[in-house]
């Protein structure tokens, strides 16, 4: 049996260790030689860059979509979840339902997000009535925090404007401006998010699993929503990239809970009942956000995607996603962090190449239930239409036999 030939553009020990455990070789980008890429997403738009001319082969799979960033610029994924609403509403769908403040009851999972420059004067427009309310911007192409500031003034986004051009900053490029989440849901008095990760294997049918080693990454200083207070990345951001720098980080646990823990802290202090409900809506919002991608993501047979999803919770117990990121990091900060990403990418291995062999990306990628590793079914189209129709033919076959139980056992067969 031949071995998997192996490349990647980040050598971290997580994905070196898993490849060496399964056998595999390295393969060589120059003549192409390889089956398996663990690629950067500049890797991947240079892959499938028409002008390349590049053909991936049967045996080849690599980490990305073509165009992954229709799911994780922050400001295309704002754009695609605003036209997954309307396209519903076409169709008359009960998610469309709105309340009495016009809110989407269902829909409702991210903050009030405009795109700038483009949207600048509608942005005005909405800050006026409620001019207290605090806003938080960030560039659509930046991860780890980079580039993120707080406004609770119409003239602190003008300075920056002014400051941007002085700087010489491209004045091409554009931010999302979020209604900022000022009411997070604190433990300890601290700020927290989730880093969730989702495996997508196909977006038609979409096929999607969620891992259940996630965790959660906490501010090191106490939440504080003074005005005062808006240029502390400590309180607001919970980045460990910004964390790590502040005198109150730990590096022993490196600031961050896992999911398991919340979940267990959450049913103490909330009840079960609660507490499987906002993980349920986590699902939900994580669906959703994959189904309002799936009609414009490439859907191609080569690739699979393991994101991070960013939510945080407010004080009513109410999800939020923040982003997807397309490369979630694989640096491990603390001994726990190591075996938890370890452990990711030894379970997506084991769904994408089933046994360690040769990836044949022509399998319809419905992986055994032993293979699933820590990961949990989130949703299969596929598999579900074909439980509908079974479900659909029991159905019709008892109404059948209901309706004519004597012709159904006196017919006679003709050979």
């Amino acid at each position: 049996m031949s071995k998997v030939k192996w490349l990647a553009d980040n050598e971290k020990s997580v994905l070196v260790n898993n490849f060496e455990k399964r056998g595999w070789i390295r393969g060589t980008s120059e003549e192409e030689d390889w089956n398996f890429f663990w690629t950067s997403v500049q890797t991947t738009r240079c892959i499938f860059n028409l002008d390349s001319g590049y053909r991936l082969g049967d045996d080849q799979m690599i980490n990305h979509f073509p165009n992954h960033y229709e799911l994780t610029r922050k400001d295309l994924l704002v754009k695609n979840i605003k036209r997954y609403r309307k396209e519903l509403e076409k169709e008359n769908s009960p998610l469309t339902e709105k309340d009495e403040n016009c809110r989407y009851m269902h829909l409702d999972f991210i903050p009030v997000t405009y795109i700038l420059p483009a949207d600048y004067n509608i942005f005005v427009e909405e800050f006026r009535k409620n001019p207290t309310s605090t806003w938080i911007m960030k560039p659509n192409a930046k991860a780890r925090g980079i580039g993120i500031f707080l406004i609770n003034k119409l003239s602190q986004l003008k300075k920056w404007s002014r400051d941007s051009r002085q700087m010489g900053h491209n004045p091409k490029d554009t931010y999302v401006i979020s209604k900022y989440i000022d009411n997070p849901h604190l433990i300890g008095g601290k700020k927290y998010d989730l880093r969730l990760y989702v495996l997508v294997t196909s977006y038609r049918p979409l096929k999607a699993y969620l891992f259940q080693l996630g965790f959660c990454r906490f501010c090191t200083v106490k939440y504080n929503s003074s005005v005062s207070e808006l240029d502390n990345m400590f309180v607001h951001l919970t980045n460990v990239s910004i964390q790590k720098h502040g005198d109150d980080y730990n590096d022993k646990h490196g600031g961050k809970w896992t999911v398991n823990n919340l979940e267990m802290y959450l049913e103490h202090t909330h009840g079960k009942e609660v507490t499987d409900r906002l993980f349920d809506e986590m699902n939900w919002i994580i669906v959703h956000s994959l189904k309002a991608v799936q009609g414009v993501m490439a859907s191609d047979k080569h690739c699979f995607e393991c994101y991070g999803y960013d939510i945080i919770i407010d004080d009513n117990l109410k999800p939020w996603l923040i982003e997807v990121n397309a490369s979630p990091s694989l640096t491990s900060t603390t001994a726990a962090d190591r075996i938890m990403k370890y452990t990711l990418i030894d379970d997506v291995l084991k769904i994408i190449c089933p046994n360690g062999e040769i990836p044949d990306p022509r399998w319809n990628k419905v992986p055994n239930k032993d293979a699933l590793g820590h990961f949990d079914l989130l949703i299969d189209e596929e598999l579900a239409a074909q439980e509908q129709q079974e479900t659909k033919s029991r159905s019709v076959s008892a109404r059948h036999s209901r309706s004519r139980p004597q012709q159904q056992w006196k017919r006679k067969v003709k050979f």
